[in-house]
């Protein structure tokens, strides 16, 4: 509360935040500092998002996208764990960042096992989108793990 003086010469306390809530002009309210392990699974959704559509596999006669298979999964996948980021409940978060990173490391490994069976380890090189999805899946796994341990975020 803000003191101020009337016309009369006497003190009123007045309320230093008008009605809507919000800080007078000229005053700043504190901003909270991101969770690092929220941040971290922003940055693993990124990943995710991008390596769906990159090349998974490398063959002689080209390259595999992603979108043309499992790919789809991991972006639609991705978008749960936008959610799990965005949502204020942290073991809700911490739930939906696991299955978002079991996924994410589920369908490569998939992809690479089913490659192994179908041709052999000749013929075909992992592509940069595989390896994306899986590493924004071990990211995302990282993240669940801390967002369930609860520690606060610093500040």
């Amino acid at each position: 509360m803000a003191t101020s003086r009337t016309s009369t010469g006497t003190s009123s306390t007045r309320p230093s935040a008008g009605r809507s809530g919000s800080p007078r002009s000229g005053e700043r309210r504190p901003r909270r500092r991101a969770d690092p392990a929220r941040k971290m699974l922003v940055g693993a959704v990124v990943m995710v998002l991008f390596g769906s559509f990159l090349p998974w596999v490398g063959t002689a006669a080209g390259t595999v996208s992603g979108a043309r298979g499992a790919g789809l999964w991991t972006f639609y996948a991705a978008m749960l764990g936008l959610g799990a980021a965005l949502v204020p409940l942290r073991r809700l978060a911490a739930a939906q960042a696991a299955l978002f990173g079991l996924i994410a490391m589920a369908l490569p490994v998939w992809q690479v096992v089913h490659l192994l069976t179908l041709v052999g380890a000749s013929g075909w090189m992992p592509g940069p989108g595989l390896v994306l999805v899986f590493a924004g899946g071990v990211l995302s796994a990282t993240a669940a793990w801390r967002l369930l341990r609860g520690s606060p975020p610093a500040g």
